[in-house]
């Protein structure tokens, strides 16, 4: 099974991306991250996890932090052209962006591949492989809107960061799940985060 990447971006809504970083160690062999500056930040506001600067930091601190076997996390740089992610001869099987920023919606839909997250964006929309996109952004402008459409004509997954509450959640864990249940469920993982809709 290829790798599935997981890009986080400065977007308030980390519960999501470490809530769907551990639902993804449970079950998938080798999971690529990459972080933005921005989303380091956002992290330490948002959490009670600190990743500090380097890569290999970095990459130790989340392993730890989520329970991952050594190896399982590759944390790539902004600039590490070098990386599986940036070839198309080797995409990973899907990618999501969570949460995902309005600059890096705009970047990946006008082919502005000028890092390597937008770059392995651009590769896995050109090698026609699964991308989700995660906005938490409101309200939405009309260039928002524009740069979604364009996405989505492509096959792009735009799922916004927007929990049900017909299943009655008794906490803000339970509606972070319900939007990662969401993307699992598109990501063909197998969860018990949420139930399926019965009627």
């Amino acid at each position: 099974m290829k790798p599935i990447a997981i890009a986080l971006t400065g977007a308030s809504g980390m519960p999501y991306a470490i809530t769907l970083l551990k639902e993804l160690v449970k079950t998938q062999k080798k999971i690529y991250v990459m972080i933005s500056t921005a989303a380091n930040t956002v992290i330490a506001m948002e959490t009670d996890l600190s990743l500090g600067t380097d890569t290999k930091t970095i990459e130790e601190n989340l392993t730890d932090y989520l329970g991952a076997k050594d190896g399982q996390l590759e944390v790539f740089s902004k600039n590490q052209w070098t990386a599986p992610v940036a070839s198309g001869s080797n995409p990973p099987r899907a990618m999501v962006v969570c949460p995902c920023t309005m600059s890096t919606l705009s970047a990946i839909a006008n082919g502005h591949a000028d890092n390597l997250m937008h770059r392995a964006a651009d590769v896995v929309i050109k090698e026609q492989k699964k991308l989700i996109l995660v906005p938490r952004e409101t309200p939405y402008s009309a260039i928002h809107l524009d740069n979604m459409l364009k996405l989505s004509r492509l096959g792009v997954v735009i799922m916004d960061a927007n929990p049900a509450f017909y299943q009655n959640p008794n906490s803000i864990d339970d509606l972070v799940n319900f939007v990662v249940a969401r993307i699992l469920d598109h990501l063909d993982v197998e969860h018990d985060l949420a139930a399926p809709w019965q009627g």
